[in-house]
């Protein structure tokens, strides 16, 4: 069986996405990492990174989201375009780009409009310009097709769906108005009952939600060097 290693955030949503989808079964651990979880010996075993979300499968570790999602999209065979080189090109090249530039970028974004200890102009300009950027290269790529590879709904499409639910908070509001083709495709997938579930795992668990002082140390262990 499968055993995910969890937190409530876009980038574990996907794999749980995928769980779903496929009908496989698997065992969910709860790393909070408010509380620190993901700093522990037995996580850092499975992901030396400290990160959200690993998985195990039997002796096997996977980490990184979009690298899990390729992981069980091959071995269930569910989820990938019709074979081919070309559609394997455009589902790895997809895939990177949301691993390399949607992921930093709208993670750096969050940090630096809502957690970073003090305004930084520049850093803030940097993240939410990249943002912005890489959202419209999806948007247009969406704007006459109906999923991002192949006209078949796959791991891209639900890789792209895990940041997409959190464009309100990342790039504000009115955001997703701006990126009507994205907002489609967010909107298909979230009406989707795997979709759905995904979604519920937060309700069926206890995270600690607020973001004190010790939430603080363990998201952003940097901070100690600033003294």
């Amino acid at each position: 069986m499968i055993t995910l290693f969890y937190f409530p955030s876009p980038n574990p949503i996907k794999v749980a996405l995928f769980l779903e989808e496929a009908e496989v079964p698997y065992e969910l651990v709860v790393v909070d990492t408010r509380k620190g979880d993901q700093h522990k010996p037995g996580f850092l075993s499975v992901n030396p990174n400290a990160k959200t979300p690993a998985i195990m499968d039997g002796d096997v570790r996977v980490f990184d989201s979009n690298a899990i999602l390729l992981y069980l999209a091959e071995k269930y065979e569910q989820f990938l375009p019709p074979a081919g080189k070309a559609n394997r090109a455009e589902l790895l090249s997809w895939l990177m780009f949301v691993a390399t530039g949607i992921g930093p970028y709208c993670g750096q974004a969050v940090h630096f409009k809502h957690h970073a200890p003090s305004p930084d102009p520049y850093a803030v300009n940097r993240y939410d310009f990249e943002a912005w950027r890489h959202w419209n290269i999806i948007n247009e790529h969406l704007a006459n097709r109906r999923y991002m590879v192949a006209e078949t709904y796959t791991i891209v499409d639900m890789s792209v769906w895990g940041w997409a639910r959190m464009i309100p908070y990342v790039l504000g509001a009115d955001a997703l108005a701006r990126l009507p083709h994205v907002k489609r495709l967010l909107d298909e997938i979230s009406a989707r009952p795997a979709a759905q579930r995904a979604e519920d795992i937060k309700t069926q668990h206890a995270f600690k939600t607020e973001i004190d002082e010790d939430a603080r140390k363990n998201l952003f262990p940097q901070n100690a060097r600033l003294g």
